[in-house]
């Protein structure tokens, strides 16, 4: 997981979105450690855009994690996403499509990766996670957002990426299962946030259609 930093006023937008979706990574893939936690002890608390649609979720989100400690996430991370046996809730693209993992969903990603030149890496393969890991979609925007290859990293392959692989899944049935467990307060912010971020993007590429 690339390192991630909380974004300044001044960040170009594009920049800001691809920080964006780096945060959302690292906080999807992992709870907080303490240095994730003292970023957001200082951070502002207007969103990127003051006054943007983002504002009030990032408020709620800045909140919810100056309210929480490493161990108190750590719990809730692992009451959620972990847990004895199945989790309350999987991550991956395959189960909220289609009920069941390792299934179309993640067939057609990994061709779309191989397309893109991206491939597994040994950390992947160790962990046992899946591509269709929502902290690892979101990777792949950050990089199709900031990467130097204008021939992969750019806005049609970016629309065309979020249509197929995040919009369907992410800011609805994963969204909403996270927000609605009883355990869930960080990461009923941190769905919140995301749900409201989904939406943004999928304005901003419906504008370019």
């Amino acid at each position: 997981m690339a390192q991630v930093k909380l974004l300044d006023r001044d960040d170009g937008e594009e920049l800001q979105r691809a920080e964006l979706y780096g945060l959302l990574a690292r906080l999807w893939h992992a709870p907080p450690d303490a240095a994730l936690l003292e970023q957001f002890a200082v951070a502002v608390t207007e969103a990127p855009q003051p006054g943007s649609f983002l504002e009030a979720p990032w408020q709620d989100l800045v909140a919810a994690l100056r309210a929480s400690s490493v161990k108190e996430a750590t719990e809730e991370y692992e009451a959620l996403f972990v847990g004895i046996g199945k989790p309350d809730i999987l991550l991956y693209g395959s189960h909220h499509l289609t009920g069941a993992l390792n299934e179309k969903p993640l067939v057609a990603l990994r061709a779309d990766l191989a397309e893109i030149g991206l491939a597994r890496d040994a950390a992947v393969e160790t962990s046992g996670e899946t591509e269709d890991h929502v902290a690892f979609v979101f990777e792949v925007m950050r990089y199709l957002i900031a990467g130097d290859d204008i021939a992969v990293c750019n806005l049609e392959r970016q629309r065309r990426f979020f249509r197929e692989h995040i919009q369907p899944w992410v800011g609805h049935s994963l969204a909403d299962a996270t927000e609605q467990h009883a355990r869930a307060k960080v990461y009923a912010a941190l769905a919140a946030f995301t749900r409201a971020f989904v939406q943004v993007e999928t304005q901003g590429f419906d504008m370019i259609e």
